[in-house]
């Protein structure tokens, strides 16, 4: 299993050991995704930055949309299966999706790959960003729902 991390709150006010570790996670920018392995570090740095970024799992379908549409090369160069093909030992991007969610591979390991997903604002607005996930507002763990959120930013 893969989480879809995305940062939803800004620079202003951000302590610096949590801003330190978004950035060691890639996560620069609001509505900045990544994709990142299930291990323990992975599972501290997520509830180190909770309060400024919403996570969960993500789907093989949701990930091979996004590495399609949103993927990108050194050079702004969009992904396809033949440079997938070319860059890994996988011969589509669903098949790279499958390997990547069931923690096979990682997908920040293919050559010169962007290891971030520059999304849009989600359609409808975020549901409020001060609040978590579970008291109805963005932020934290939204488990198998991140897809939703995902769907709308593409």
């Amino acid at each position: 299993m893969a989480y879809a991390v995305v940062r939803v709150r800004g620079h202003s006010k951000v302590n610096h050991d949590i801003e330190d570790t978004m950035l060691m996670m890639k996560l620069n920018r609001v509505n900045h995704c990544v994709i990142l392995p299930e291990n323990d570090t992975v599972k501290g740095m997520l509830q180190k930055t909770k309060d400024y970024v919403t996570f969960g799992e993500v789907s093989e379908q949701t990930l091979a949309r996004m590495v399609k549409f949103r993927g990108r090369l050194v050079g702004d160069k969009a992904i396809d299966d033949e440079v997938v093909k070319e860059r890994t030992e996988y011969s589509s991007i669903l098949a790279l999706s499958r390997a990547v969610c069931a923690n096979e591979y990682t997908y920040a390991k293919m050559k010169d790959v962007k290891p971030l997903f520059r999304l849009t604002p989600p359609r409808k607005g975020y549901e409020g960003v001060k609040r978590s996930f579970q008291n109805g507002g963005a932020l934290g763990y939204r488990g198998a729902k991140i897809n939703d959120l995902i769907q709308r930013m593409m």
